[in-house]
């Protein structure tokens, strides 16, 4: 394309097909966030709540540590499926997401193998003995849901890259009803089952994870007839430079979203030292912040697509204005949500809980939330679009760095020295997500990739 015919691209042009895209996706990433609430919500209502809401906040941050770090393996899928359909290039995007799927097959088995030391670990940490065994039922069940996850991971970013986003949506929300089913069932001992505490949260998810990736399936034996993908067609056989492609620019996902859900599951780590409630107000106030945060998550998949498929097309000036579009859309969603967390924290806290302690051990933890929304918002949003221009080594950096040598230590110093408790550990890592929400803006805006006008298509 030459420079005189390509067309003048705005940010009202943008915002359309970016909201057309990103809804879809926000929508489905909270109803994958809603599971966790209802397993917070069901295991609450339990005799020793504090017990068992600390328990499935430990769990939960060891599982989602490891089985998020294996799944942003195959992220590197948003940008070569993108970039692919942009330039109109269907074979090559199939044999990416096949050569996923062998990846899928590995990391899978090492995924369950990590997971299931984690109660070693928490007893090694010293956290106690009675919260340790509730930890351990939970994760020893939740454990199962790792390889329909990662499968559910490969498929739903080739599907996205396609535009497909509607089944993403679909088996998410409809997966929900799975998992509430489940609970019920199984938690309190109902249909003839029986009562199996927080292992049957587990099992519930577990049931759950296994529906969305037979309704994914569904959806892209739907698409591919439909639309001439040829899936079937594809090259079998492994191909090893394609894979280790996708390892290139999947890793560094991968240890940039670990370092995020790390951060945070160490943290957790650390209110398990002080009781089960300081731990149980950290998770009711992380449950409300990741609620809120999945919206803008679901902006930043669109944002990958859409800057991809402008990259994969030689745009590069339409990419800049598809991320300064998502980037509106995240923040400003954020923004609402902090309004939601001053004014209504009491609120927001009783949806887990009657337990007023817990209520009001939550609250200041809300008003933290608040302060840090719009740059989680901002840092996750930027996080898309640079992976949409192939850059996956600069969130990773700014993750691991920020978080782990400034934003968690000095919440644990302010913690443990300066007696804040809880609330110091929070304080640490709203300072850290301000100032990577900032920088990652910044690289953004300075990428070398805006400085042309026509990017070459790729042969």
């Amino acid at each position: 394309m030459s420079i005189d015919s390509a067309p003048t691209y705005t940010l009202r042009s943008e915002l359309r097909p970016m909201l057309r895209l990103a809804w879809p996706l926000a929508v489905g990433e909270m109803g994958w966030m809603l599971m966790t609430i209802v397993d917070t919500i069901m295991v609450g209502r339990m005799r020793n709540s504090a017990l068992a809401i600390g328990a499935t906040s430990l769990g939960g941050g060891i599982f989602y540590t490891v089985s998020i770090f294996a799944g942003g393996m195959l992220l590197g899928l948003d940008t070569l499926v993108s970039q692919a359909h942009g330039r109109k290039d269907t074979p090559d995007a199939n044999h990416s997401l096949l050569q996923a799927l062998y990846m899928v097959i590995v990391l899978s088995p090492i995924a369950m193998f990590l997971v299931g030391l984690g109660p070693t670990f928490l007893t090694r940490f010293g956290i106690a003995p009675d919260l340790v065994a509730q930890t351990a039922l939970y994760l020893n069940a939740l454990n199962w849901s790792v390889p329909p996850l990662l499968c559910y991971f490969a498929f739903r970013r080739y599907l996205q890259a396609f535009n497909h986003v509607g089944i993403v949506m679909f088996g998410l929300l409809s997966a929900n009803l799975i998992n509430l089913g489940g609970n019920y069932i199984l938690i309190y001992g109902h249909l003839g089952f029986p009562a199996m505490g927080v292992a049957g949260s587990g099992w519930a998810t577990v049931w759950a994870r296994v529906y969305l990736l037979v309704v994914l399936l569904a959806g892209l034996a739907y698409y591919a007839r439909r639309d001439s993908l040829h899936l079937t067609k594809s090259v079998c056989a492994p191909d090893f430079a394609r894979i280790a492609h996708l390892l290139r620019l999947g890793a560094p996902v991968a240890f940039q979203i670990a370092a995020e859900i790390g951060v945070f599951s160490v943290a957790a780590i650390f209110a398990g030292k002080l009781g089960p409630l300081p731990l149980s107000a950290h998770q009711v106030a992380i449950n409300c912040a990741a609620f809120a945060y999945m919206v803008p998550l679901g902006v930043s998949s669109a944002a990958a697509v859409r800057v991809g498929q402008a990259i994969g097309r030689g745009r590069p000036q339409q990419a800049r204005r598809a991320g300064h579009a998502a980037m509106l859309l995240g923040c400003g969603f954020m923004s609402l949500a902090a309004i939601v967390f001053l004014a209504a924290p009491y609120y927001c806290a009783r949806i887990f809980t009657p337990n007023p302690a817990i209520i009001a051990a939550s609250r200041p933890l809300l008003y933290i939330c608040a302060a840090w929304a719009f740059f989680d918002g901002l840092q996750i949003v930027a996080t898309g679009a640079l992976r949409g221009l192939g850059d996956t080594r600069t969130p990773m950096l700014a993750n691991i760095l920020i978080y782990w040598f400034l934003g968690l230590p000095l919440g644990v110093l302010l913690c443990f020295r300066f007696h804040l408790g809880v609330l110091g550990l929070w304080v640490g890592l709203c300072l850290a997500l301000i100032i990577i929400g900032s920088a990652l803006f910044a690289i953004w805006e300075r990428s070398p990739q805006f400085a042309l006008r026509t990017i070459p298509s790729s042969p």
